[in-house]
């Protein structure tokens, strides 16, 4: 790519990460998430205004667990192929940036944002613990910097692991959660994500002490979207709910077809043709 390209494709970056931040900061976000690029695909096909990716997905399709079993290098492998399949603007979810030294932390950053990626969710956990908050925030603080070097507004979504990893009492973990977002906005956080929490009288209390938009994972068995924003959560993403749901079926139905002999679970189906042909099509944006 020469020169030219680069800057054009600079420049279209900085246009995109915009849009994307006007999309979070309208607080009414509602993204599925992603983990190749043909379930990237298939939501720009369903109409989603962005792509959200899914690091628990991104490890299960590449064979490894969840939580610390994905490297660096699969990880922008898989990323590669999803910024490839679509124009919509694309955040990717790094776990705990995979590095927690800063050289790493910057040369993982400068690889997102050199895909053409306009924002990122980065937790604040390691090996099932919560991480220093205040390390944590110098993190985000490294990612803010790095991103503003870079010259993108690279919109930056802190994750909160308190419901994951936090204390039992709810007061002091709720109290744990704003104090620990808290930290992560002054650092340069422009949302604060807290997975794990689906009530709606918590949701309303997290949002309620902050003053960036909240985003909450959501799923089968958990309110509405509409209850969901009425509560104040400013964005609703699915993490893992889509790879789960397909890996459900792809092994539900082999198991019918092996003790069975039937093919009952594989209908409905997407048509062949036309899904092929999106494919080919590739960089989809959403209609």
């Amino acid at each position: 790519m020469t020169s030219k390209q680069n800057a054009a494709s600079l420049a279209d970056q900085k246009i995109i990460s915009l849009a994307f931040r006007n999309l979070c900061l309208a607080r009414e976000l509602v993204l599925p998430n992603a983990w190749d690029a043909a379930s990237a695909i298939c939501l720009a096909r369903a109409g989603a205004p962005a792509i959200a990716t899914t690091s628990a997905g991104i490890a299960w399709a590449a064979g490894v667990h969840d939580g610390g079993g994905l490297g660096p290098g699969d990880a922008i492998a898989a990323l590669i192929k999803i910024v490839q399949a679509t124009d919509l603007p694309v955040t990717a979810d790094i776990e705990n940036g995979y590095f927690l030294d800063e050289p790493g932390l910057i040369r993982i950053i400068q690889q997102v944002l050199d895909l053409g990626v306009v924002g990122i969710n980065v937790e604040d956990s390691n090996r099932s613990q919560l991480m220093d908050a205040d390390a944590q925030a110098d993190r985000i603080a490294i990612i803010r910097q790095t991103a503003d070097r870079y010259g993108v507004s690279l919109f930056i979504n802190a994750r909160v692991d308190t419901a994951f990893f936090g204390s039992s009492d709810p007061a002091e973990r709720d109290a744990d959660s704003i104090r620990r977002a808290e930290k992560y906005i002054d650092a340069g956080a422009d949302g604060i994500f807290v997975p794990g929490v689906t009530d709606l009288p918590t949701i309303s209390r997290l949002a309620g002490n902050l003053s960036v938009p909240l985003n909450i994972m959501t799923g089968p068995g958990c309110p509405s979207v509409r209850d969901l924003l009425a509560a104040g959560a400013g964005r609703i993403t699915t993490g893992m709910a889509g790879a789960l749901a397909c890996y459900e079926v792809i092994e539900a139905s082999a198991r019918e077809l092996l003790q069975e002999g039937t093919y009952d679970r594989l209908s409905p189906a997407l048509d062949f043709s036309s899904f092929n042909a999106a494919m080919m099509g590739a960089k989809l944006t959403s209609r």
